[in-house]
């Protein structure tokens, strides 16, 4: 039994209410259906009609928000080389990473439990399409895989709200830096000898 089609004006509407929802969670973990609403510019009852609690609305912002990273990593490699194309996917995963959180914050373990398994495959995929790019173009270390890096970047999720902002870009550098391949690990170079 196939899902049936939504109309173009409930399709946009859906879309204002999931972009509403990740704009409250990005300035509060406090996040209220009628607040989401108004700020969507749709009634109630609209809101209730896509999503009928604060649980469904926000697992729909999470599931958006992994599935554009996903497809960012080919999108952004078709753009810039690959080490650029990373650190421009690292920049969103910190934006990806405050709405997580905020998600994680209000929901049910077992809820968000069930949504970090579902997308844990898929951006470790992402990445390692990222890495596998920058290896094949030498700009990346080849003993680094997309599962290490994960737990790097999970590490940042001990930051504090309020220290997030000025702290998460920098220390996703540092990440960054410590993947690029360095000058003495390229091959063939040695250093001259003196006589």
């Amino acid at each position: 039994m196939s899902v049936p089609a939504r109309r173009p004006d409930a399709e946009r509407n859906r879309t204002r209410i999931v972009e509403a929802a990740r704009a409250a969670l990005a300035e509060s973990h406090h996040v209220h259906l009628n607040e989401i609403a108004k700020r969507a510019g749709v009634g109630q009852g609209t809101l209730y009609r896509n999503f009928p609690n604060r649980e469904a609305l926000l697992a729909e912002v999470y599931r958006r928000d992994v599935e554009e990273l996903v497809t960012a990593a080919s999108a952004l490699l078709a753009e810039h080389e690959p080490v650029e194309a990373l650190r421009h996917w690292l920049d969103r995963v910190i934006d990806y990473a405050e709405i997580k959180y905020g998600v994680l914050a209000v929901l049910e373990p077992a809820a968000w439990q069930d949504l970090v398994a579902h997308s844990q495959n898929p951006v470790e995929g992402a990445l390692s399409h990222l890495l596998d790019a920058g290896k094949a173009a030498g700009s990346i270390r080849t003993d680094v895989d997309a599962r290490g890096v994960l737990l790097l970047i999970a590490y940042l999720g001990r930051l504090d709200r309020d220290e997030w902002e000025p702290t998460a870009r920098s220390l996703m550098n540092v990440i960054l830096e410590g993947l690029r391949r360095q000058d003495a690990d390229r091959r063939g170079q040695q250093t001259p000898k003196t006589s």
